[in-house]
């Protein structure tokens, strides 16, 4: 079967010909814990506040990706941005780990499989469907690829200390979004799924390979559950997206 499928020909060498930690060192300063931040309206607003610092500028064809220092209470934690989609979430999950972080808690938002999901609603991702390619590359070929246990846990702390209701599922990440076809929803439902999204399969794939913790919070945006795709507005739920980063900070703080 692998000689047919390349992206099925895992390669468990441990070091690749370009591995991040000989591109980049260790940075001073840098906090053990770390957001991964999907919503960059969010950084702008706490960037323009005044509430972060740069610590390193990360680059790319596209430009400049930039890693802050974002306190929360009294701790401080790396807040970043990693783009859209699992190829592009990896290179600066994996850089980041490479300059010194080792805790992470992701949010962000994703599409509900399931039209009773009210819009902003929480979601922790279980477990991911492994519809993308990235993963590959990190683990052997599954189907499926779980979020670290112990940041499952600490989302769910926090959620209850806050008394936030929230949903435990698994979720669907595809590379392709303009191919979320009714089929593939109603399957994707069948095994278990009330999300899909583009990253949190690499991201949970990559930390495993990494041997990090991570976990992802994920709030319900647009809906896939109908007969047409409704957008609900989810881009401009600013008040869940908000908040969501520092649920985050907190969960990850407990790691």
């Amino acid at each position: 079967m692998a000689d047919s499928f390349p992206i099925l020909e895992y390669d468990p060498t441990p070091e690749a010909i370009i591995e991040p930690k000989r591109l980049l060192k260790p940075l001073a300063g840098m906090p053990e814990h770390g957001v991964i931040c999907f919503f960059q309206d969010v950084i702008d607003h706490f960037l323009a506040e005044g509430q972060l610092t740069l610590l390193k500028n990360l680059r790319s064809e596209m430009g400049h990706h930039p890693v802050y220092a974002f306190n929360y209470g009294n701790q401080s934690v790396a807040l970043v941005q990693p783009g859209m989609g699992a190829p592009f979430a990896a290179v600066i999950l994996d850089e980041v780990i490479a300059l010194g972080c080792r805790k992470f808690i992701a949010c962000g938002g994703a599409g509900v499989l399931d039209q009773d999901i009210a819009l902003g609603h929480l979601l922790i991702p279980t477990r991911a469907i492994r519809d993308e390619g990235t993963s590959y590359h990190y683990l052997p070929p599954a189907r499926e690829v779980a979020a670290h246990p112990a940041a499952v846990t600490a989302i769910e702390t926090v959620l209850q200390q806050h008394q936030i209701d929230y949903l435990l599922t698994k979720t669907w990440t595809t590379d392709a979004i303009f191919r979320e076809t009714q089929p593939k929803v109603a399957r994707r439902r069948a095994e278990g799924c009330l999300a899909v999204e583009m990253e949190a399969a690499a991201l949970f794939a990559i930390a495993q390979f990494r041997g990090v913790p991570l976990g992802q919070i994920l709030y319900g945006g647009d809906n896939l559950a109908g007969e047409v795709w409704d957008s609900r507005g989810w881009q401009k739920h600013w008040t869940v997206r908000e908040k969501l980063v520092a649920l985050a900070a907190e969960a990850c703080l407990l790691l």
